[in-house]
């Protein structure tokens, strides 16, 4: 059935103070302003200068004193007004063309009283032509002199505006406070000042220059930049601009820096303005509607079955629901905002209809929560709520039978059987219990308590949720926020059974937003480096079985989808490379029957090698860490080889000496490899001691030989006892020593030899002294004592004096 646009009478009037003043104003002055407090309370009505008494009035639904402000012919009225937004107590601040600023409060005491008064324009000389109060802030765009600037002429009086803003917060019970005045952007045009509830939009007026008639400007100060756009010319710019840092923007130098702004261009034709939450929507002379978006994109919307006559003419626009509303003169279009498709168009009974801001969030009252997300429509007749409505007649399904056929569908989806479930099917069937206790939940047979202790954690996550949504919305430090709404996204879908859908959507947020996702993960597995290099982690072994499993019931995933161990690593080597290798190491240090380390497919070093891309194009350095790591011997000889190939020697020995003693043959392995090349070349010897360390304990010296042996270059020429110049040195017997001694045992054997090589390896201490080689006189023996023991036989041991 089709929907229907209904206007809902709110208010016939009768209940707002000064009701008659109200109607008055409202039916007898076509260009009387009209603005809405944030709380919906309070409504303004400003007439422009000259007009009969009273020319403000301010009126109140409900308890409240209303106020009424005249100023004689010799004295100028404000120039415009406005509500702040301030919830301890409704606020208005009055602007005047001089420069003069009155702030007026109600609820400090019986009814309005001046709160404070002050000089925008202190010096003089300057005038106010456009003002907007954005929230927490005041902004206004003033005229000075042109000799002020150093110029004369024509283009100085056009380019001799400029935009200023000051921030204006409530300060104690009956206070405010006004900051210091920043320039915003100066030698500008006169500018129109629009205010959405997170930007400022500088829109052209009918005595800007003609030649910058068709650029208008956006400032976002949440965000600290200003967008220059052209909608004429589908252009727009994006520049840093934080005034409160003192760095103001030239408007002719700020426009020498974009091209093509300043192609020559007729003036935007612009009936009305009107600001909304999805941008700055403008009418214009053809009846068309175009947006312009924060970001400087703009797109038609749509366009009225009639068009504005001329500027004379009364029009208002404002959204709701995806729909477009335009009052123009006394007819009401509703237009689908998505497809332009005019939806439906009313007649109403009077040209003078005004349409009305909706309550700011978290402001409204009972009545206004039950009409939220309907525009307000005030005229002299009363206040009514535009919106849609289902046709009578129309029965909505039940709570309990929305619960059923939701749950058909998840288990169809899970279901390897051919059957179709039914919504009765699982109303009876025992083995289906989540959708029969949320039934019984929503038919009350929980009772309330017992329903809010089960649920309270869900609400507190919820409502903390919800808090961070309206701060996105509200544009307040939209880079936390976001950051820590990806961490909700990903703390929810880790518990679930990422399948599908949820593995999906988890691989879109660690796209969109790596790093506040790799946060939740660090939280959610407990990880923290332990000092020495490697991660530790305190998470229950049902986090790691969800981390480390494959996809279930033998489906892969659809093409580009990653399973989360994957997806893990393909965020770490964009984050952090080096921790890649430790959290494959530590992921393999868990395991469980049928995942982890030791489940079927592929091991998980191999899934991680995967993500790094295709052998041959993989970082040289982490697949060498990812093979070291994996404590298989195949990747660790495999690595092994690569660092004998890079001449890589100290790690290479130092891979295998990290080996425990719970792995001879692949020390053994590694030793041989390494062997072979100290036989082949002398770019080994400065590490010696290590492939000592890593010889194995039972290898007999006989052995080692016959290894070398096998690996010695062939000699082409007899050997020479030096080899030549430039010419690789050859294995010596010195270098060989150690290896042999590390072969055999401390001290001689007692027993027999075991090895024809074993006797060179053994040192028998300091040899005894030589012999003499001829005969010794007595003298010369006496000072040998030592020696008598090879004396000859026959011959005296002493000498006598004959003289």
């Amino acid at each position: 059935m089709k929907r229907a646009g209904t206007l809902r009478l709110l208010s016939d009037l009768n209940n707002f103070s000064g009701a008659a003043r109200l109607r008055e104003l409202l039916a007898g002055d076509p260009a009387v302003r009209v603005r809405c407090s944030p709380d919906g309370r309070h409504l303004l009505l400003l007439r422009p200068p000259g007009a009969p008494d009273p020319q403000l009035l301010v009126a109140v639904r409900g308890p409240g004193a209303a106020l009424e402000r005249a100023w004689p012919a010799g004295q100028p009225s404000p120039l415009d007004a406005f509500f702040l937004p301030w919830p301890a107590r409704p606020a208005l601040v009055l602007v005047w063309e001089s420069g003069l600023v009155e702030v007026w409060g109600a609820g400090v005491g019986p009814g309005w009283r001046l709160l404070q008064s002050t000089e925008l324009c202190p010096g003089g000389g300057a005038r106010v032509v456009a003002v907007a109060a954005p929230r927490g802030r005041l902004v206004w765009c003033e005229e000075r002199q042109a000799g002020a600037e150093g110029r004369e002429g024509p283009p100085a009086v056009a380019f001799s505006h400029c935009v200023c803003v000051r921030t204006l917060e409530p300060s104690g019970e009956a206070g405010t406070n006004l900051g210091r005045t920043h320039i915003l952007l100066h030698n500008c045009p006169p500018f129109g000042l629009l205010t959405s509830r997170k930007d400022l939009f500088l829109v052209p007026t009918a005595t800007t220059w003609p030649g910058v008639g068709h650029i208008l400007l956006i400032w976002s100060p949440s965000k600290g930049k200003v967008v220059v756009a052209a909608p004429c010319l589908g252009l727009s710019h994006s520049k840093s601009l934080n005034p409160g840092g003192g760095d103001p923007w030239d408007f002719s130098t700020l426009l020498r820096g974009l091209p093509g702004l300043l192609s020559p261009r007729q003036p935007l034709t612009v009936h009305t303005w009107a600001p909304t939450p999805q941008g700055l929507l403008w009418l214009d002379f053809r009846g068309t509607v175009s947006l312009v978006q924060p970001h400087g994109g703009t797109r038609a919307v749509g366009t009225l079955q009639e068009a504005p006559a001329s500027l004379a003419g009364s029009a208002a626009l404002g959204t709701f629901h995806g729909t477009l509303a335009c009052v123009l003169g006394s007819t009401l279009e509703l237009l689908d905002m998505g497809s332009g498709q005019l939806l439906e168009r009313k007649v109403l009974s009077t040209d003078r209809v005004y349409l009305l801001e909706p309550p700011a969030p978290g402001m409204e009252n009972e009545e206004e929560l039950e009409t939220r997300g309907g525009l307000r429509l005030l005229s002299a007749v009363g206040l009514f709520r535009v919106g849609w409505e289902a046709p009578q007649g129309l029965e909505l399904p039940s709570a309990e039978d929305l619960v059923f056929e939701e749950a058909c569908e998840y288990y169809q989806r899970r279901s390897l059987r051919g059957a179709r479930l039914t919504p009765e099917e699982l109303r009876h069937n025992s083995t289906f219990r989540a959708p029969q206790a949320l039934a019984s939940i929503l038919q009350g047979h929980v009772s309330p308590s017992t329903l809010l202790t089960t649920l309270r954690a869900e609400l507190r996550d919820y409502r903390g949720l919800e808090q961070l949504k309206a701060q996105l919305v509200a544009g307040d430090d939209e880079e936390a926020g976001w950051t820590e709404l990806a961490e909700h996204e990903v703390a929810r879908l880790l518990r679930t059974e990422l399948m599908g859908d949820q593995l999906a959507q988890l691989n879109t947020v660690f796209q969109a937003l790596p790093t506040a996702a790799w946060g939740a993960i660090l939280r959610a597995l407990q990880l923290q480096p332990d000092g020495n290099g490697r991660l530790r982690s305190q998470a229950p072994p049902d986090v790691w079985k969800k981390v480390l499993g494959v996809t279930t019931c033998g489906k892969e995933p659809p093409s580009g989808i990653l399973p989360l161990f994957e997806l893990l690593c393909r965020c770490l080597c964009r984050l952090e490379p080096r921790w890649l290798p430790p959290f494959v190491e530590l992921a393999q240090q868990q395991g469980g029957p049928g995942w982890g380390s030791g489940g079927p497919g592929l091991p998980l070093y191999r899934r991680a090698l995967e993500v790094l891309g295709e052998e041959g194009t993989r970082p040289e350095a982490l697949e060498l860490d990812l093979l070291l790591g994996s404590g298989r011997p195949k990747a660790v000889l495999q690595a092994v080889g690569q660092l004998v190939q890079k001449e890589e020697w100290e790690r290479a020995l130092e891979a295998g000496l990290a080996l425990s003693p719970s792995s001879p043959l692949l020390r053994s392995e590694i030793f041989k490899l390494l062997l072979a090349e100290f036989a082949r070349h002398r770019r080994l010897d400065a590490h010696l001691p290590l492939l000592c360390r890593l010889c194995p304990p039972d290898l007999a010296p006989a052995e080692l030989l016959l290894l070398l042996r096998t690996h010695l270059p062939d000699e082409l020429e007899p050997p020479a006892p030096f080899p030549e110049p430039g010419a690789e040195p050859p294995l010596t017997v010195g270098l060989l020593r150690a290896l042999l001694e590390q072969t055999g045992t401390e001290g001689r054997p007692s027993g027999p030899v075991l090895s024809r090589y074993e006797d060179i390896l053994w040192d028998p201490g300091t040899p005894p002294p030589t012999p003499p080689r001829g005969p010794m006189s007595a003298l010369q023996a006496s000072d040998h004592p030592g020696l008598e023991a090879w004396a000859p036989s026959g011959q005296g041991l002493c000498v006598t004096d004959t003289g």
